[in-house]
């Protein structure tokens, strides 16, 4: 039997996995906090340049694409373009759809970690990632079996402390909450094996 997702399956998940994602950015940017990956590079970068998250998030990831394509086959690289295409689209449009007058820190950390996480799950389980370091994550997951929520885990926190210099102290701390628990979401969720249906293969 084809354990393969179907186009409409796929589809489908990348609209949620994008959607979810862009809303946990949405929550981190409402309190002024970062992440890590590239998502967190472009959330620090709308602190210094005049553009929105999501042009910053789309050009940053133009490079990783030939990588993706290379190592990870041409559907992994089409579904990955198509998934940063939306969740550049819906954070843009967020802002006009949802309104939020109130926005906790804390909530806002945990909420928007734990919504990229399931976001990222859905699209890697689907041959697809936001691009950047979650292309390199799931190559060393594919290539040695390292997990790939650990990978991300760490790059991710370096990102996070290297912007120590643009945010509060209480905003970084809180930012490194949000990093880590998006990716325990991954490890406890995306562990090699686990998970047959459309698992990514190097042929693509």
């Amino acid at each position: 039997m084809d354990a393969r997702h179907s186009l409409l399956e796929d589809g489908l998940a990348l609209l949620t996995g994008a959607s979810l994602a862009a809303l946990g950015v949405f929550f981190l940017n409402q309190a002024g906090l970062v992440s890590g990956g590239t998502v967190g590079l472009a959330l620090v970068l709308t602190h210094l340049l005049p553009f929105s998250f999501g042009l910053i998030f789309f050009v940053l990831n133009l490079p990783f694409y030939a990588l993706a394509f290379w190592r990870l086959g041409w559907r992994f690289a089409l579904r990955t373009f198509l998934a940063i295409g939306l969740v550049s689209l819906i954070s843009n449009a967020l802002h006009q759809w949802l309104q939020v007058s109130v926005a906790a820190p804390l909530y806002c950390a945990l909420t928007g970690g734990c919504l990229i996480g399931v976001g990222l799950l859905i699209l890697f389980r689907h041959q697809a990632s936001l691009g950047g370091f979650n292309i390199l994550a799931l190559w060393l997951q594919e290539r040695f079996g390292l997990r790939a929520g650990k990978v991300q885990m760490g790059l991710d926190c370096s990102i996070v402390l290297g912007s120590a210099l643009l945010v509060s102290w209480w905003a970084l701390g809180l930012s490194i909450i949000a990093a880590v628990l998006l990716n325990l979401v991954l490890t406890m969720n995306h562990k090699p094996g686990r998970y047959r249906g459309g698992m990514l293969t190097s042929a693509g």
